[in-house]
């Protein structure tokens, strides 16, 4: 990322902030004029003579939009970075951060809610069962934590981790595609290039199965083949698809959202945590740059309570159960499906007035009749416990 301020930047500041970024208006006022828009209206035009962009992945931030602009800084609140060319900043000397890791905690909750109502649906026992895991970085690596708290085999891939650590902890795609019963794929998205991602999920992919696993897409759209993930899901080569991320968004393949067994709008990372954790690392890094002084900010209004309560008898209960009613009590993913089944047509709207859900630790399990391993597991996904 390029750094460093244009400390004979004019005053007062200009910047434009996408609108559906929560806890951030108050925060730059006294510093800038601020500006507050829908993304998808940021326009050459009226970013012409800002100085800051702060935004979601709805803006892209390339030379059709930054050409002939005063854009110093452009901080994005989300994990990802693909709607930002940054070899064109670099050209232009424009900075931009992203908030790497926000989302994690929400991610993994979207995740976990995903495999219990999964193995609720098709009666299983996810102890039985191998996760590959693609992509273990912030959000992979919480998965992973997950997955294993729950007592399933798992199997990480990610060769840029592998090639500068080694490859003790790592797995290879192949025996991933061999083995696993279910894959989650937590990959950025490359283009191109040695780590390429954009359609990594391709008829070759599909057809090297050894089983015919679960996929779940939590990360971008483009790392499926929709045509070949919807042809073999027909085909009866997948065990099923979970889908949060789609190609084309928000026009979404419809007919893969009918055969999918959870489809959602692209709201995986949407918890007031999540919010507010890329809302902070944004402001802070435009404070950095332009040394506003405000370093340390924190949003406020996010509206948090105390920790609700999960009360769970596990008398005739199986960890699984135990685990699956604590889960599916903090998300209620299937709620979700249902909204974008009755209104696929309003993807952008069903994401946009989103209602931000509570991640883990924010709730206290009071515990009746559940054995230390169970105990554990909870602990261990992030529940405070009682």
């Amino acid at each position: 990322m390029p750094s460093g301020a244009d400390q004979h930047c004019r005053r007062p500041m200009k910047i434009i902030v996408d609108d559906q970024i929560p806890y951030l208006k108050g925060a730059l006022e006294p510093f800038a004029e601020v500006l507050y828009l829908p993304g998808v209206e940021m326009t050459p035009a009226l970013v012409r003579d800002a100085d800051v962009l702060i935004i979601r992945t709805r803006t892209t931030c390339g030379e059709r939009l930054l050409k002939g602009s005063a854009v110093k800084y452009i901080a994005s609140t989300t994990i990802g970075t693909d709607h930002i060319d940054a070899e064109y900043c670099r050209k232009r000397v424009i900075a931009w951060s992203n908030a790497p890791g926000c989302n994690a905690g929400a991610v993994c909750q979207y995740v976990s809610a995903a495999l219990f109502a999964y193995a609720q649906k098709k009666n299983l026992k996810l102890r039985d069962l191998t996760i590959g895991i693609v992509g273990v970085g912030h959000v992979g690596e919480k998965v992973a934590a997950l997955c294993d708290a729950i007592g399933m085999q798992v199997l990480l891939n990610d060769p840029p981790r592998q090639r500068a650590e080694g490859s003790g902890a790592f797995t290879a795609l192949d025996r991933i595609q061999e083995h696993a019963d279910i894959i989650s794929f937590h990959v950025p998205l490359n283009p191109a290039g040695e780590f390429a991602t954009w359609h990594m999920v391709d008829d070759r992919f599909l057809k090297s199965l050894g089983k015919k696993p679960l996929l779940i897409n939590v990360c971008r759209g483009e790392v499926f083949d929709t045509a070949a993930v919807r042809t073999t899901l027909v085909g009866g080569g997948l065990s099923g698809v979970v889908v949060d991320c789609w190609e084309d968004e928000p026009k979404i393949d419809l007919e893969l959202l009918e055969k999918a067994d959870i489809g959602t709008p692209h709201i995986a990372g949407y918890s007031r945590d999540g919010k507010a954790n890329g809302t902070m690392m944004s402001v802070r890094a435009v404070s950095r740059f332009f040394q506003l002084g405000i370093d340390d900010w924190k949003p406020t209004g996010q509206g948090w309570q105390e920790p609700t309560s999960i009360q769970i008898d596990g008398q005739n209960k199986d960890q699984q159960r135990v685990l699956a009613e604590a889960v599916l009590a903090t998300y209620d993913i299937l709620a979700d499906d249902r909204s974008l089944r009755a209104a696929s047509g309003s993807f952008e709207q069903l994401r946009n007035q989103y209602p931000l859900r509570r991640e883990f630790h924010n709730y206290r399990i009071e515990a009746r009749n559940i054995d230390k391993t169970a105990l554990s597991a909870l602990a261990k996904i992030g529940y405070r416990m009682s």
